[in-house]
């Protein structure tokens, strides 16, 4: 396809962790682009009423939503089985749901809510749809990050924080996998039409951290005076799933639409298999464990 070419008009877009912040913003400037776009979120009610708003803004009227918990594995399995089930082609998979939690948290699954949600979550969904997505192509992956990466090492010893729980440092691992992950797929996927690329959204006045109770949630509301509204922080995510210009880039970090050198870790391609390897574990692990084995695993 020439790069002159591409728009998201009668093609279908996947947007996560779209009912506030930047998730919002992305689905409704791609539904004002022409796309068919689909939102998943957790609450029935927020996505519906998030549906009527971009329905209503942009006066496209194909626009849907999937309810789904995408911290457990099972959630994010039946929202790519809801998807298929409505849809054959996939253009635009937009990675961005995603958490802070000052305190550990313990999913269905047995595993660390901050690494469930914002690195398998991921991992999972692309997989689940990935056949779609080559089938579709061209087509593009993109998958919000965070500068917060920068300060994050994968503690394969403690991925979940069982034995020491620090909640930037699970925060800052879980950003850091996202790019890891990027980088390996956008590899795998070299010659199939399907690019993978991670972003920086910047630090945006939304609904994050605000989940949180005690000092993080009376802080956070206040941290976000000085933080850019969810219109700009969505402005990288929109630029990666539309722009003729990247139509070709994949494997890349950007911020400010721009490319941008990610922490030298990111690049190491044993870690970025290492990673893919352990989150395969991670998922058979929970498909195959007993409802008792994943009670006893939440309490380590």
């Amino acid at each position: 396809m020439s790069e002159n070419t591409w728009n998201l008009k009668n093609k279908t877009a996947l947007v996560t962790g779209a009912t506030n912040g930047i998730g919002k913003v992305t689905a409704l400037r791609l539904a004002a682009q022409g796309g068919r776009v689909v939102i998943v979120s957790r609450s029935v009610e927020k996505c519906s009423a998030t549906v009527d708003e971009i329905r209503t803004q942009t006066g496209n009227p194909n626009v849907e939503w999937i309810a789904a918990d995408l911290s457990t594995l099972a959630g994010v399995d039946e929202a790519a089985a809801e998807f298929r089930a409505r849809h054959q082609e996939l253009h635009v998979l937009v990675n961005n749901a995603g958490g802070f939690f000052a305190e550990r948290i313990v999913t269905a699954d047995g595993y660390e809510m901050t690494f469930a949600l914002n690195h398998l979550n991921y991992f999972r969904l692309t997989q689940q749809l990935r056949d779609l997505l080559v089938s579709s192509a061209p087509a593009r992956v993109v998958n919000v990050s965070s500068d917060a990466h920068y300060g994050g090492a994968m503690n394969f010893e403690d991925l979940m924080g069982a034995q020491k729980y620090s909640s930037w440092r699970a925060y800052s691992q879980s950003k850091l996998a996202n790019v890891l992950f990027t980088y390996a797929l956008a590899r795998q996927l070299e010659g199939s039409g399907v690019t993978a690329n991670a972003l920086h959204p910047g630090f945006v006045a939304s609904g994050f951290g605000r989940n949180n109770s005690g000092w993080m949630g009376m802080l956070m509301p206040l941290v976000q005076l000085f933080a850019i509204k969810p219109d700009k922080g969505a402005e990288t995510s929109v630029f990666l799933a539309t722009s003729p210009a990247v139509s070709r880039v994949s494997g890349k970090y950007f911020a400010n639409s721009k490319e941008k050198e990610s922490a030298a870790i990111s690049y190491d391609q044993t870690t970025q298999d290492r990673l893919w390897a352990i989150s395969e574990q991670l998922i058979q692990s929970a498909q195959h464990a007993l409802p008792t084995e994943a009670a006893a695993s939440s309490q380590a």
